[in-house]
This record gives C-alpha cells, structure tokens and sequence, in this order.
C-alpha cells in the first residue's frame, strides 16, 4: 500500500501533469492514505505489545521512531536550509529553520523552504506519536473509541469551518498559525481506530463480512477510486470523511486475511521494496524533480511523461542508497534498549487493559 501511496504523490508533484479527470488530480490523497497506514500499524504494534507484556513501553516506543524518523529527517531538512540560506542566499528562512526541526511546520503562516513543503505531514505524524500512545495507556479502555470518535468528529468540524461560527478562530504566533488546516488528522485517527475494532471480537465480527471474502480490497479500491473521480472541487466535510472512511475498508480487507485477491499485486518484490523505502521517496523526491527539470531545461527536452518516470526513478535510486548506507545504520539500534531505560515492571504491577 505505501507503494501506491507514494505513486500518488509522486503523480501529484508531477509539473503539467495531465488533469482532465478528476481523479487525476487527486494524488495529494496519497499522504491521506500514509496516515491511514500510520495510525492502524501504530495503535496495532502498541496493543500487540500490551497483549504480549501486559503493557506496552512509552520510552521504547519514543526510541524505535526517533530512530526511524529523525535521521533521515534531519538530514533533508539540513541539507534544503543549506541550500537556501547558504548557497540560495534566502537568509531570511533562517527565522523559520527551527519550526522544522521541532516538527511545526503544518503549522506555518509563510511559505516553505524550498524542497521542504512535504514536511508538513511529518509533523502531523510527529504531533500523533507524541500524543496519541499516552491516550492509549491513560484512557480507560473502555472509554478509548468514544475519545476517538470525539477526536475525528472536532477535526472534521474545524476542517469545514465550523469553529468560525462559534468564535473560535486561528491563534498567530510569532510565524506559526495555529490551526487545524483541512481534516489532517482526521485519517490518522481513524486508522488507529480500525486498530482498535479489530483487536475487539465485536468490532472484527462487525467488519468481517464486508472486508474478509478475498476480492475485497479490489472492491473498496475501486470505491475509493470512483469517490475520488465522483466529487467535484476541494475534499471537504463529508465527501472527505468517505474517502477516508472507504480507505480504511480497503486497509482492513487488506490485513484480515492475507490470501485475498490483492496479495499477488502487493507482494511482487519491486512493489514490496518501493513500499519498504517510501519514507524516503518521499523525503527526496522533491530533489529529484529539481534535478530532472534541470537536466531537462539544459538539454531542450520536452516530455511529461519521460520527466516522470526518469523522476519516479531517481526519486527511487536516491532513496535505496539512503536506506542501504545511512537508515540501516540507525535502525539496527531499534530492537536494543533505549539509553538509560528501566526494565519493565513486573507483570501483576503493570496496567490492566
């Protein structure tokens, strides 16, 4: 699935890219689908975790994204701010350079740095992880899907502008604008609530029927597919709620069981790898497109199709060498304590669920 996610946005960044349908124009939908994922695998090795220990670690849960997360990131946010500010001679941006590394910049009132704009869904992520697995283990379980739905149900009414008609309006600080801007958590709660009905026997006997035969997720894709080409205009409200609610359908066909219809597609090795490395793909791909426009513009060349795939390619190629010589280095540390952390408290001490 983060194949056809980072596909999607591949498409979406693609300059003159063919719009004529609706769908077309839809690649942003992509990153929605990222949260989806996010949220559901997330709340899903959390609660794998709690079912294995009888509590799942904060600190080793911190530990194992800091590690998948902030080299990587870092290292593209460092390298984009050099070449603004340094080489570029923007040196203006050097105000904002601290809003990214603290993961705020969904949150600015001015424009991105250049290469930087997709960190935007980053730091939506980064502002979940840090919220949402304390809600897991502070919020009786009991109570977990009604503060889920209350979450979703807020940030859908703020993304329609709901809140303006009760007073509630942007707070400006300094160059943040602190707001909810579309439904951008919205999917990634939802993802994590899917999580949390499958792992219940109510919730799993509720959505088995309608996701467990094995054309399933060609089904809820082709749904997705024509509620993306069916809407007119902007995703907002409801029309936006659909496809976020039709993507979480097709997740769940997806892991009920995994001799469905789709498994053949999804698990061919270069779709398998791409999915494996399209944290930097998507990182990187906007470096990419740089230097094929370039390339393009010096040769003379024309061509929408050819920038996309040499793109799409180089977008590939740069993320593989990361992977294999700068993100392995810090993964291997994922399965080996955090510093200075404690060891689990006995079984009988720790939260029931």
């Amino acid at each position: 699935m983060r194949f056809i996610c980072i596909s999607a946005v591949i498409w979406h960044h693609m300059p003159d890219r063919p719009d004529a349908m609706m769908l077309f124009a839809r690649g942003h939908v992509g990153v929605d689908f990222f949260f989806v994922l996010s949220g559901f695998l997330i709340t899903t090795l959390l609660l794998r975790e709690e079912a294995a220990e009888g509590s799942f670690s904060l600190r080793g849960f911190y530990w194992r994204r800091i590690l998948r997360i902030i080299p990587i990131y870092f290292l593209v946010v460092s390298l984009a701010a050099f070449y603004a500010i340094v080489i570029k001679n923007h040196t203006e941006q050097l105000q904002i350079l601290p809003y990214y590394y603290l993961f705020l910049s969904n949150f600015l009132a001015v424009e991105d740095i250049g290469f930087l704009a997709p960190t935007w869904s980053l730091a939506v992520e980064e502002q979940y992880y840090l919220v949402w697995p304390a809600l897991l283990l502070l919020v009786p379980r009991g109570w977990i899907v009604s503060v889920l739905l209350a979450l979703i149900s807020v940030n859908v009414l703020a993304a329609i502008g709901a809140f303006a008609l009760v007073g509630i309006h942007p707070i400006d600080i300094a160059h943040l604008r602190l707001q909810i801007g579309g439904a951008t958590y919205a999917p990634i709660l939802m993802g994590s609530l899917v999580a949390i009905l499958l792992n219940r026997p109510a919730g799993f006997s509720f959505l088995r029927p309608i996701t467990a035969f094995p054309g399933a997720p060609w089904l809820w894709f082709a749904c997705l597919l024509l509620a993306l080409g069916a809407f007119p205009g902007a995703l907002e409200g409801l029309p936006n709620l659909l496809v976020h609610s039709l993507m979480c359908l097709m997740l769940v066909s997806l892991v009920i069981r995994e001799d469905h219809a789709m498994a053949p597609v999804l698990k061919l090795q270069p779709i398998a790898r791409i999915g494996q490395i399209s944290y930097g793909i998507y990182l990187y791909h906007l470096f990419a497109l740089s230097l094929v426009m370039k390339g393009f513009e010096e040769l003379g060349l024309t061509g929408a199709g050819w920038i996309l795939v040499i793109y799409y390619a180089l977008s590939i190629m740069i993320a593989e060498t990361s992977y294999r010589y700068f993100e392995v280095w810090f993964m291997q540390f994922r399965k080996k304590p955090p510093p200075h952390a404690n060891s689990r408290p006995p079984r009988t001490e720790r939260r029931r669920s």
